[in-house]
């Protein structure tokens, strides 16, 4: 008799602590989140001719702390990304402004762009593609 009251205080505490387990990972992460409205743009078929193109993409800040972009990297030289480094609050956004330079570059294109933040472990990636005529 004893052994069953001790074997079901055992299990009664078990599932007790694993439904706890769930309630915490259920819970809203704090600190900064970073997202992006879109991650990819297709510039289509742009012309060398032309010159570089541009495109704007907007990042918001989805957590509770303030975000701060530390780093914007290409994968190219040929690829510029130009952000503001003031600290984004929760809730708010900001924009990269990335240009594409085509010149001597004739066929396909992707590239990325890699922002380093206090929102994520790692970089949070952007991308960018078309096809150069």
């Amino acid at each position: 008799m004893k052994r069953i009251a001790i074997l079901t205080t055992i299990l009664l505490l078990c599932a007790t602590l694993a439904g706890a387990q769930d309630k915490q990972n259920t819970s809203k992460p704090s600190g900064a989140q970073i997202t992006a409205t879109e991650t990819e743009f297709d510039f289509g078929s742009i012309k060398e001719v032309d010159g570089p193109v541009s495109h704007t993409f907007t990042i918001k800040n989805t957590g509770n702390a303030p975000l701060v972009l530390t780093r914007v990297v290409a994968s190219c030289g040929c690829t510029k990304p130009e952000f503001e480094t003031a600290p984004i609050a929760p809730g708010k956004t900001t924009t990269i402004k990335v240009t594409y330079n085509p010149a001597g570059r004739p066929g396909q294109f992707v590239k990325t762009i890699s922002i380093y933040s206090n929102g994520k472990d790692g970089s949070y990636v952007l991308r960018i593609k078309g096809v150069v005529e």
